[in-house]
C-alpha cells in the first residue's frame, strides 16, 4: 500500500508548470503590469531564474528574492527579507513575519498601478543586492 503513496509524491514533483496555469488571473492591466515586472526583474542580471509553481513564481539566484502570487485585482510580491531589512519610505512592505504564506521572505508588497512599478522595483532591488553574491 506504500507504494501507491510513492508513486503519488513523484508525480508531484514531477509536474511542470507554465504560465497558462495562472491565467485565471493572467489577463488585462494585471497581466500587462506582471509582464512589466517580469521583464524588469529577468534584466537585473542574466543569472536571474524564473522558476513557475503552482501557486506563485519564483526569481532567484542562489534562493529565491522575490515571489509573485497573482490576485484578481493586483500583484503580490513576497520579498526575501526581514522586515528590519527593508528601505521603505513610502510604506508598501507589510510585515508578514510569523504569518503563514508561501512565499520566501518576511515582506509582502501588493500594488496594481503601473505608477509604482519603479518604486517597488527598489524593494526588489534591495532583496535581489543581498542574494546576488551568494551564487
Amino acid at each position: 500500500s506504500l507504494e501507491k503513496y510513492k508513486k503519488e509524491i513523484i508525480n508531484r514533483e514531477d509536474t511542470k508548470y507554465t504560465l497558462e496555469d495562472h491565467s485565471e488571473y493572467l489577463h488585462g492591466e494585471i497581466s500587462d503590469l506582471f509582464n512589466l515586472i517580469r521583464r524588469r526583474i529577468l534584466n537585473l542580471d542574466p543569472g536571474v531564474k524564473e522558476v513557475i509553481l503552482k501557486k506563485y513564481i519564483a526569481y532567484k539566484t542562489s534562493t529565491n528574492f522575490v515571489d509573485i502570487k497573482f490576485q484578481k485585482e493586483r500583484l503580490l510580491l513576497i520579498i526575501n527579507l526581514e522586515f528590519a531589512e527593508i528601505n521603505d519610505p513610502r510604506g508598501f512592505a507589510r510585515d508578514v513575519t510569523g504569518v503563514g504564506h508561501r512565499g520566501n521572505g518576511d515582506i509582502e508588497v501588493g500594488f496594481s498601478n503601473v505608477s509604482d512599478l519603479d518604486y517597488v522595483m527598489s524593494l526588489v532591488q534591495q532583496s535581489y543586492a543581498k542574494f546576488r553574491d551568494e551564487v
